[in-house]
């Protein structure tokens, strides 16, 4: 059966399983190296926008998410072809890497605004110089409280292929609008253009709200952006559709 699998969706679900063995073979130290930080932290690396693609936590983190490819997958990878199921794939994790960044910018400069009038120094931190804290005690203590919400967000990886096959969901979603799926929860089949509409805005809500329980909501957001805004630039130009 799984020789039956187009074969780029095929190939990314082999070296998915392959990472995840190796990084839980050699431990935190290589998943730190090749997950995905915060762009103007210390610990972020030029390629961790594409490896943390190939990263997951957990056994049901990555089985949930391959299990998701491999519905919607190979579907799309015949209906575009090899090339556009590519770009919708990779630009997909990486507008989920963007906008999820792009909120944690907001959150970092408003918490570092508050520790520059507190006066600490934000930016020697963030290169990765060892700074004091200076004050009385109260000031410290609202240093400390602060930094803790920094480091949250400046030294937590975010690692999964969920941005970019939240993309390949948004896709199919828009090319085969009246297809119904089923899902954990909802009793009867829905319609996916109704259901991902849903789906967002609960995400959206999740990763704004700060109760996303460690899930990189607006990741989520990111790749279905793109892979509806691709699905829909091209849409048009595939004649199988009418």
């Amino acid at each position: 059966m799984f020789n039956n699998i187009p074969p780029i969706t095929r190939n990314i679900i082999i070296i998915n399983v392959i990472v995840f063995i190796v990084t839980s073979l050699l431990g935190n130290q290589v998943i730190g190296y090749l997950a995905g930080f915060y762009p103007f932290s210390p610990l972020f690396h030029s390629w961790q926008i594409i490896t943390h693609m190939f990263m997951h936590g957990s056994i049901m983190h990555i089985l949930f998410n391959m299990l998701t490819l491999f519905s919607f997958g190979p579907i799309l990878e015949q209906t575009l072809g090899d090339r556009k199921y590519l770009i919708l794939y990779f630009l997909s994790g990486l507008g989920a890497f963007f906008l999820f960044n792009l909120w944690n910018f907001v959150e970092v400069q408003q918490i570092s605004g508050e520790l520059q009038e507190l006066g600490f120094n934000v930016n020697a931190y963030l290169s990765g110089a060892s700074v004091q804290f200076s004050g009385t005690t109260d000031t410290i203590l609202k240093q400390k409280e602060l930094l803790g919400s920094l480091q949250g967000i400046v030294a937590t990886p975010m690692v999964g292929a969920s941005g970019a096959i939240f993309g390949v969901v948004a896709a199919f979603a828009t090319l085969y609008p009246d297809a119904k799926i089923g899902i954990m929860f909802i009793p009867v089949p829905m319609k996916v253009k109704y259901l991902l509409p849903i789906i967002v805005v609960i995400s959206v809500y999740l990763g704004v709200s700060g109760n996303g329980g460690g899930i990189a909501h607006l990741a989520h957001v990111g790749g279905a952006l793109v892979g509806w805004l691709l699905a829909r630039s091209w849409k048009k130009h595939l004649y199988r559709f009418n």
